[in-house]
């Protein structure tokens, strides 16, 4: 069962307020380093291992280097992403590159900066080839097709996702790369989103370790690594249990030596996590404006969905904690809202909570990962700013807010809107 414990207390906010005005996302550095140094640990018993932080997640300079100077790479999707790897010191072999419907000018960057590429498609090998030329190391995005299934549940209808290519595909394809020069290959694979079920990450590896060794019998290559992505989940409801990531490492560790070390083989594991890695640790702050009552009752907080917008397009449920009322009755039930024209601006829907008050803050849980970077800019509101609760305490500036200059920076072609 999740408790929700606060790395931080109303004092502690109250204090940052002076500084700097809700809403603001605030991330819990030591949570974060302590969350890496387990995954680590899960996987120590592979030489090769490494944690490839997803770039999408938490795209913030400060938490990615935080998070490389702990021995993590960076999983990118675009160039502007490997723009931003690049700006902090991170590039070679330290960044996969898994995009897909690729732009030209993407691939041209990141054969550039010597990141590993991993192909989405057959189709992108000549593509690839004609644009930027063919690096010594490639991957290969994996798309089995089959229903996914973890114990009694099925984990994604797969045939109905644009991402990966079928083993057919993929098996042609290593070959055709290894006579156009590579070297290294590798393969991917992300089958499910935010699985909380422990079994995840060993069936899957089993599939692509099984799919290892037909490589390996087909086309005489030796894959040189294999990519379990992301996929693992983070308990965002009251009634979840996070998974124990080094039971599930050592049931990874179970599935190598019975298929990969058994036939003789050797490879490294990377991982792509993003939401596992910030997702608890990252809370978006806010304060109450506002408290209606029509047909039912409503907060109105100084946040909105273009801050988090995760509850509006998914129905995603996210744990408010008023401060300061953590042990009062959770006797009123009401929605809580932004101030956005839309009726979906809802954090939560019917959601029981303490008596609330003009003023009170309103601290959203598990905001860390796809929560401001998935923020935008509708009815003009302006993206917030971002801090860090640092290890010994302090709190720093990692991203300020926007201000109306940066809202109205690409209208700088008339006249009226240059500085």
């Amino acid at each position: 069962m999740n408790d929700y414990t606060l790395p931080f207390n109303e004092e502690k906010i109250r204090e940052i307020e002076k500084t700097f005005k809700t809403p603001f996302y605030l991330y819990d550095e030591k949570g974060i380093v302590q969350c890496v140094e387990k995954i680590k640990e899960a996987f120590s018993w592979n030489k090769g291992f490494k944690e490839y932080f997803a770039v999408k997640a938490t795209p913030n300079p400060a938490i990615l280097k935080i998070l490389h100077s702990l021995g993590c790479g960076l999983d990118c999707a675009s160039s502007t992403e490997l723009m931003l790897a690049q700006k902090i010191g991170v590039t070679g072999c330290e960044i996969m590159f898994s995009s897909n419907d690729t732009p030209k000018e993407d691939y041209i960057l990141a054969k550039k900066v010597g990141a590993i590429i991993n192909l989405d498609d057959c189709s992108h090998i000549d593509f690839l080839a004609q644009n930027a030329g063919i690096p010594e190391t490639v991957c290969f995005r994996y798309n089995p097709g089959t229903d996914f299934i973890v114990q009694n549940d099925i984990m994604g209808q797969l045939k109905q996702s644009k991402f990966g290519m079928t083993k057919k595909q993929l098996l042609e394809s290593v070959k055709k790369l290894s006579k156009m020069g590579a070297k290294k290959f590798g393969v991917h694979a992300m089958l499910a989103s935010c699985a909380l079920n422990e079994d995840y990450y060993p069936t899957l590896a089993k599939e692509l370790f099984s799919l290892a060794l037909e490589i390996k019998k087909e086309a005489g290559i030796a894959l040189s690594f294999v990519n379990l992505s992301g996929g693992i989940g983070i308990p965002y409801k009251p009634e979840e249990t996070a998974v124990d990531i080094l039971k599930i490492g050592k049931k990874v560790e179970e599935v190598y030596k019975n298929i990969i070390e058994a036939n003789g083989m050797e490879l490294s594991i990377f991982t792509e996590m993003g939401r596992f890695v910030t997702g608890p640790y990252g809370y978006l702050v806010s304060t109450v404006l506002h408290e209606k009552s029509t047909y039912k009752n409503y907060l109105g907080l100084d946040a909105s969905a273009c801050d988090l917008m995760r509850p509006a397009i998914y129905g995603a449920y996210h744990h408010i904690t008023l401060l300061g009322k953590e042990d009062a009755p959770k006797d009123t039930m009401y929605d809580v809202t932004g101030s956005l024209c839309e009726n979906n601006d809802k954090f939560a829907v019917d959601r029981m909570l303490p008596k609330a008050q003009i003023g009170d803050i309103a601290v959203i849980h598990d905001a860390g990962a796809h929560g401001y970077s998935m923020g935008y800019n509708y009815n003009g509101k302006l993206k917030c700013a971002e801090l860090l609760l640092e290890k010994d305490g302090n709190v720093k500036i990692i991203r300020r807010a926007q201000k109306p200059e940066d809202y109205f920076a690409t209208l700088d072609i008339y006249p009226e809107f240059r500085k």
